[in-house]
């Protein structure tokens, strides 16, 4: 959502993206005509107290058509503005009742101020919604969301959720741009890192613990935040993985991969949707109307409003469908986009409507949507921040501890050769390398929100607090994370030789990851690979810690270091989290949701793709494959070691006696190592024959099940009829008859498996029916 609109009060870049304005207030450059569209509406009577929208008890329907019948077309297009940040105009504005929503206003007394002169001054009294991109945390930073998902665990996800709802909501924050629900199936993409990754499964799982975590079980008064579903729809399908650039996907795969996660969302409440920056099989998904009216208010009746991503309206002329902005606002607003992002609706909408190429009844529609959702919200009722108690709310020791435990859950054990973990806190001594070691900046990742780098726990702290006071520590950088110079390795190498185990932790940076992030190789950047080669042939025991918001390739690690932890980007707990899993006091649990390829000639590369007609086989040539690799990726999705060891068996299958069509399966599962610790028990299906073509594995559950040494637990699943359904070439969500394997084990790699019989077709309705 980057544009050079953007301008801080503070010196510091505008060449990020639209968060790098959360830790500072933004100046944004309102356009003259913007300003002459607020001093261009008539006036007429005020509120008064007797108006039927100003009763609680009334009905939302009655309240939106008493205060839509009130309203002016300025007051009405006002509505549908979003303005970012504080300028001299915005108080303006906000009296004369001609702006919907701001975001980018991070002061709780801003916010008050300009929320009083929209409540209090403007003729109707319409409180602003404040929004503002609450990804992973407000203050309190969690692990960037492709790292949630890493821990498989939904109702963790949905506790810190919560924690970032309250902490915004605290400090006037009623609206955020999350979840990001997105499927990525290109490293590539930087945005990789804000959402679940490659399944649409474990995207909509996701994606409903997000929603319900910032809302509640349903939009009401009595939910922190706002959530919006982003960005609608196919956004991570871009080609090449390079970000903004187009989707060019079937109607199957739309329905099957990329809707899902979105119709989950609104399953769950979701208040608010984000139109895409993406052109979607040549129509740009901010003037889409197969997408936004058609799917999503049509077969889907979603009531609440459309806000499109930063100036994707004012962009469609870029896009090639529209001579100017005038042409784009058109465009934009008939497809379904209710609420304009600093785009051009105030420059055009009012003329457009007078001149009859836009229907009054269009601007009524997205009005009414805009109006219902803050009536739900209580935003009438509870409009105003306390400033006196927002001081007080942050970075909480409860929010801190949630914080540790979901950034430990997230770490994924990727190699652990003669068991080097965990280590002995009692070491004698031990060497801390690499440009990510001591660095705080860069474990909060990308949209950090409001989180400070100085309240983070670097890696090198987390170590420091759990040794014994007899090991002795050496620390050196090495390098930076971009180097192109050595010259720091003489004094890492130096530690190292002294050193009886080093920690080596390398990646990338916080920075490349996110919006406009894209990049050509997956390779460990700059000379931190050499760094890797050159402490590894001392022969010393060596923990890679690899810090990335993507799967990266690296084969020679996966070849040549004994130990290796994918550990992401944590957030302010970052360092006392990889502490400890590193010593033992957490046994890791998480497991990939993204395939790490081999190399990046491999992308986009998953693990649910279709078999072909001709498989990949060592001892077939002409089969599906690379000629110059080994088949198969790196690391699987669903993949993910421990300290212990499981095994699975005893794979059952009945059909569900409360659930027609629908089957109860079970699988034991067995601890046969010597510590106790988490598995992740995985179920896969696969219809090999069917009249479309179905992936060779999808997940349809996972359980998280925790086990002692020698004991064995027996998990349990229910498939429901729409979890073995697919859209088929009529594009009907059905279930068709024939032989369905059904798989359970530790990964999409590694399971058992079973086979039952479906007798019949059936259609199946496209309410989302997922496991709890």
């Amino acid at each position: 959502m980057l544009r050079a609109h953007v301008i801080h009060s503070l010196s510091v870049s505008p060449a990020k993206h639209r968060g790098s304005v959360l830790a500072f207030s933004a100046v944004v450059l309102f356009t003259a005509s913007a300003v002459s569209f607020a001093a261009g509406r008539s006036v007429t009577s005020r509120k008064t107290d007797s108006a039927p929208y100003l009763h609680q008890r009334l009905p939302i329907k009655e309240r939106v058509t008493d205060l839509l019948s009130r309203m002016t077309l300025s007051e009405k297009i006002g509505q549908m503005c979003q303005y970012s940040g504080v300028t001299s105009d915005s108080k303006k504005l906000a009296r004369e009742g001609l702006v919907g929503s701001f975001l980018n206003v991070v002061s709780p007394k801003e916010i008050y101020e300009l929320q009083t002169a929209a409540v209090k001054e403007s003729r109707l009294g319409i409180p602003i919604l404040f929004g503002l991109d609450v990804i992973h945390g407000y203050s309190t930073i969690f692990p960037i969301p492709l790292a949630q998902a890493s821990t498989w665990d939904p109702g963790l996800v949905k506790r810190c959720a919560e924690v970032s709802a309250e902490e915004a909501h605290s400090q006037g924050i009623r609206w955020t741009f999350s979840p990001m629900v997105d499927i990525a199936r290109d490293p590539r993409w930087g945005r990789i890192a804000e959402g679940a990754g490659e399944d649409p499964y474990l995207g909509m799982v996701m994606a409903q613990a997000y929603v319900r975590g910032y809302q509640g079980d349903s939009l009401s008064p009595r939910s922190e935040l706002l959530a919006c579903a982003k960005h609608y729809v196919a956004y991570g399908a871009a080609e090449g993985g390079r970000d903004y650039n187009t989707a060019d996907v079937s109607q199957i795969t739309l329905r099957d991969i990329y809707l899902l996660s979105f119709k989950a969302a609104i399953d769950a409440g979701a208040g608010t949707i984000m139109s895409a920056f993406d052109d979607l099989d040549g129509v740009p998904a901010s003037a889409n109307p197969f997408t936004l009216k058609t799917i999503l208010k049509g077969e889907w009746h979603f009531k609440g409003f459309v806000v499109s991503d930063w100036d994707a309206v004012g962009e469609l002329i870029d896009q090639g469908i529209a001579c100017d902005s005038a042409e784009a606002t058109q465009k934009a607003v008939e497809a379904g986009v209710d609420m304009d992002m600093v785009g051009p609706y105030h420059d055009h909408l009012e003329a457009l409507v007078k001149s009859g190429k836009v229907p009054i009844s269009v601007i009524d529609d997205a009005v009414r949507r805009i109006l219902r959702v803050k009536f739900k919200l209580g935003l009438f009722e509870h409009p105003y921040v306390d400033v006196k108690k927002a001081e007080t709310s942050l970075m909480l020791p409860k929010y801190l501890k949630l914080a540790r435990q979901e950034a430990r859950e997230a770490i994924v054990l990727l190699k652990n050769e003669n068991h080097i973990l965990p280590l002995s806190k009692d070491m004698k001594s031990i060497a801390v390398i690499g440009p990510l070691a001591d660095d705080k900046h860069d474990m909060l990742g990308c949209w950090y929100c409001q989180g400070r780098p100085g309240r983070v726990v670097s890696l090198l702290d987390g170590i420091k607090a759990k040794l014994s006071p007899q090991t002795k520590l050496y620390y050196a950088k090495g390098c930076g994370i971009t180097d192109t110079s050595t010259a720091g390795f003489a004094g890492a190498l130096e530690a190292a030789k002294k050193a009886d185990v080093v920690v080596l932790a390398v990646g990338e940076s916080g920075t490349m990851t996110g919006e406009a992030e894209s990049r050509a190789f997956l390779n460990i950047p700059g000379v931190q690979v050499k760094l890797v080669k050159q402490i590894v042939a001392l022969g010393k025991p060596v923990v890679e810690v690899l810090m990335s918001g993507r799967p990266l390739s690296i084969s020679w690690s996966s070849r040549h270091v004994p130990a290796i932890l994918e550990t992401w980007f944590l957030g302010t707990e970052a360092g006392n989290a990889i502490a400890d899993v590193l010593f033992g006091d957490y046994n890791p649990s998480g497991k990939l949701t993204a395939t790490f390829p081999r190399t990046v000639g491999q992308v986009p590369i998953f693990y649910d793709h279709m078999n072909t007609g001709r498989p990949p086989s060592r001892t077939n040539h002409y089969s599906s494959k690379y000629i110059d690799l080994p088949i198969g990726p790196l690391y699987p999705f669903g993949f993910g070691l421990s300290y212990t060891e499981f095994k699975f068996s005893n794979l059952r299958v009945k059909h569900d006696p409360n659930v027609a069509d629908g089957f109860i399966v079970t699988a034991d599962v067995k601890n046969i190592g010597k510590l106790a610790g988490v598995e992740v028990a995985q179920l896969y299906i696969r219809q090999r024959c069917a009249s479309v073509t179905r992936p060779v594995e999808q997940l349809e559950g996972f359980k998280r099940v925790e086990i002692e040494p020698g004991h064995t637990n027996t998990v349990r699943f229910k498939l429901t009829p729409y979890e073995i359904s697919f859209i088929n070439a009529h594009m009907k969500r059905v279930i068709e008859a024939g032989s369905l394997e059904i798989m359970v084990g530790g990964s999409s790699a590694s399971h058992t498996s079973t086979k039952v019989n479906i007798p019949c077709s059936i259609p199946v309705g496209e309410k989302v029916q997922i496991q709890e």
